[in-house]
């Protein structure tokens, strides 16, 4: 079994740096982790969390400022909303091209919150996959054609388009799938998988539906990462979940992917139980557990455990990560 990769969202941890010094990703850089991911949004998930930068250029701006760790958004939306794939496209491939290698690219079908602003309507799941399969397309031909091409796609079309800036490495493009059909579509299209959720429902249904997904396309799903997003927080269990729900509790409701105000989206995590706020964060006291917990994916044939960093102490956390959790499985 290959080693298990470490990534680390640090998209909720810019609440402890509002004058975004960038010192979580410098720290992830300095602790050893393999990737550093932060969530691409319009507006935030909840209107208490009041930071809404364009990811893009702190991505950027992590990369100058440490030596080897890779960056890369999860996700971003290029369904023609707030982004053109072409335009995804042409981001990915400067990153690559002034950070060679240390780039990579997770793309999604998007929640109303930051798209229906843009596109004037809110598509049903099946054309927003759609899509998102087209932007995919695009956005490699774009990477690897030699010479001006036209694109005729349901969605997009560009005439006598071409890239002189190609990218230096090839760029891993992960999907995001949270549901069985997005599972498989992730298997037919995507380089990679990003996912979230249990260590069952991972191993029971996700894994199954993109690897039929990837054998569909006579694709080979031993050779495509997996990665699977993971919230650990350690502190006090009360303060936990006033956190969580400031942050992300309305964010877990499923209905709330076609909600497009985020005080509402926030609200409705106020009727959320403490236990079902809890529900997919796992709290933990000292490395051995975050160890346990990371393990059982590992078990699993999980590629990638992305943190998703939710503590109360963010720094406290950085610490057993870099101290215990990182060297574990180094050697693994």
């Amino acid at each position: 079994m290959a080693r298990l990769k470490l990534g680390l969202d640090t998209s909720f941890m810019t609440t402890f740096d509002d004058d975004y010094t960038l010192k979580y990703p410098i720290l992830a850089d300095k602790g050893n982790f393999d990737y550093l991911w932060l969530g691409d949004h319009f507006l935030p998930w909840h209107h208490s969390f009041k930071h809404n930068f364009f990811v893009w250029e702190v991505l950027a701006a992590i990369a100058t400022k440490t030596k080897r760790i890779k960056v890369g958004p999860d996700v971003t939306v290029p369904i023609g909303g707030r982004y053109h794939p072409a335009v995804v496209a042409q981001a990915s491939a400067t990153m690559d091209y002034v950070f060679p290698g240390r780039f990579v690219l997770g793309l999604g079908a998007g929640e109303s919150m930051n798209e229906k602003r843009f596109l004037g309507y809110w598509p049903k799941w099946q054309e927003r996959i759609e899509r998102l399969v087209e932007g995919i397309d695009l956005i490699k031909k774009l990477w690897n054609e030699k010479d001006y091409f036209d694109f005729n796609g349901k969605y997009f079309k560009m005439e006598k388009v071409f890239f002189h800036l190609k990218p230096k490495t090839q760029i891993p493009i992960y999907v995001s799938a949270v549901g069985e059909k997005s599972a498989y579509e992730a298997g037919r299209y995507a380089d990679r998988l990003m996912s979230v959720g249990t260590v069952e429902r991972m191993k029971d249904v996700i894994f199954p539906r993109f690897e039929e997904g990837a054998r569909a396309a006579g694709r080979d799903p031993r050779k495509m990462e997996k990665a699977v997003l993971v919230n650990l927080a350690t502190g006090h269990e009360t303060k936990i979940i006033a956190r969580l729900r400031k942050l992300i509790a309305g964010a877990t409701i499923d209905s709330n992917f076609n909600e497009m105000d985020p005080r509402k989206i926030e609200e409705s995590g106020g009727t959320l139980s403490d236990e079902e706020v809890l529900k997919n964060t796992y709290i933990f006291r000292k490395g051995e557990e975050v160890i346990e917990i990371l393990d059982k994916y590992r078990k699993i044939g999980t590629d990638q455990l992305i943190i998703s960093e939710l503590s109360v102490d963010p720094e406290r956390a950085m610490r057993i990560y870099s101290s215990k959790v990182i060297p574990y499985f180094r050697g693994k």
